[in-house]
């Protein structure tokens, strides 16, 4: 192999690069119906392809890309920050016990998920922290939360390639999520009478100002004036979360206990969301803070891709496809003898169970496909529409976030 030959991507051509990626991962997703069916998402499909082009050119002369960081965290931030922005507490009190009920369970999964990713990395010879990335920093988390955490295991705990191996581990999750949750579903469907509202009505469900969880790829308009409104959102909550990083930097530096920049985004949002429409009637454009939310998130999965170093992490394919088969099989378990039971063992819960299957190995956007695609089968559920995405735009982020930073400031596994 000849000398390493480094391309060094300035933010201009760094831009560039990313919307490359995205338009032929959109392309490939609409022209292979697979990607489709699983519900890969656009970066991934094309980053994940260029990953691969870097890895063979690699191998041939040391190949490799390094991006502008500074942009590629710059979107990270803007897409924990539309999580936030997103979480209006008044529509969230609608969902009264079934909703707190729900989030217990996904709390108590995160957890479980990741004391059995820890045991297993540990019997397997690997460093306890990464079981934590077979965990659920990725596994519930998806490729967001995958790439901003691997980027604190690599800079604060030593964890090379956490970031790759985070990036691989995400996508296998999204699959095994998108496989698993159907079947589970329709399985349960087998001890459940499906109500009479669910076979003779097809009407979506609608929250707050008439958000159609049903209907994910509807178009929303946003204006100009609604778009400088929602980047000035962004800016303060930015600005908030830099702030609050470096006063925690410089304050509490020693202590063990790590609060990412973009979990103080995230809770910035909140603040910012709730402060305005409470106290000072100040209407937010949802629809302007989705559209920003999923470019951000688009364009931060992209540039993660495109720099990824698959090369780092070939050693741990075997330790990686133990720990993910029992990880795959431990969700299952948990849908149908636990949120399956607790839910109410009637139809909702049988479509929960099938949406908590893309919340455990997935995201948000692969549980409400499950749910779909038994609604779609054997009618509508209110309650599933109702909690699952209110689940998954807040409190799935907080409690990972939440329970990952107390793990990591365990002493004895560092």
């Amino acid at each position: 192999m000849s000398e390493n030959f480094v391309v060094v991507l300035n933010s201009y051509y760094t831009l560039i690069a990313a919307t490359v990626v995205l338009l032929v991962g959109r392309v490939l997703v609409k022209r292979i119906a697979v990607l489709a069916k699983f519900n890969i998402p656009e970066p991934v499909v094309g980053g994940l392809i260029a990953a691969l082009l870097v890895l063979i050119f690699h191998q041939i002369n040391g190949f490799s890309i390094q991006i502008e960081k500074g942009l590629q965290d710059g979107f990270m931030l803007m897409f924990f920050a539309s999580i936030g922005l997103s979480a209006d507490f008044k529509r969230l009190k609608s969902g009264g016990l079934p909703l707190v009920l729900f989030t217990s369970i996904v709390a108590g999964f995160i957890v479980v998920q990741n004391i059995v990713g820890i045991s297993l990395a540990s019997l397997l010879g690997l460093p306890p922290l990464t079981g934590l990335i077979t965990g659920s920093m990725t596994l519930v988390g998806g490729h967001g939360t995958a790439a901003g955490w691997g980027q604190i295991f690599e800079s604060d705990f030593g964890i090379q390639g956490a970031v790759v191996l985070g990036m691989a581990c995400a996508t296998f999750g999204l699959v095994c999520g998108g496989l698993i949750g159907g079947p589970v579903a329709r399985r349960l469907m087998k001890k459940v009478t499906i109500p009479e509202h669910a076979q003779n009505t097809t009407e979506s469900v609608e929250v707050g100002p008439k958000i159609v969880f049903e209907q994910p790829q509807q178009q929303r308009i946003i204006t100009a004036d609604s778009a400088v409104e929602t980047l000035a959102l962004f800016a303060i909550c930015l600005a908030s979360a830099s702030f609050l990083s470096n006063f925690m930097a410089e304050h509490f530096g020693d202590s063990n206990f790590v609060i990412p920049t973009f979990v103080w985004a995230l809770a910035s949002g909140v603040v910012v969301r709730n402060v305005l429409t409470k106290f000072f009637k100040v209407t937010i454009f949802d629809r302007s803070v989705d559209v920003f939310g999923n470019v951000s998130l688009s364009l931060f999965l992209a540039m993660a891709l495109l720099s990824l170093e698959l090369w780092m992490i070939k050693d741990l394919a075997i330790p990686l496809i133990v720990i993910l088969s029992v990880q795959a099989v431990l969700l299952v378990l948990f849908a149908v003898f636990v949120v399956f039971r607790v839910m109410g063992k009637d139809y909702d819960a049988a479509v929960l169970a099938g949406g908590f299957c893309g919340f455990g190995m997935g995201a948000t956007p692969t549980a409400v496909a499950n749910m779909q695609a038994v609604t779609d089968r054997f009618g509508p559920s209110h309650k599933a529409f109702l909690i699952v995405p209110m689940v998954g735009a807040f409190f799935v982020d907080i409690i990972n976030a939440t329970v990952l930073s107390a793990i990591t400031s365990l002493p004895f596994l560092n």
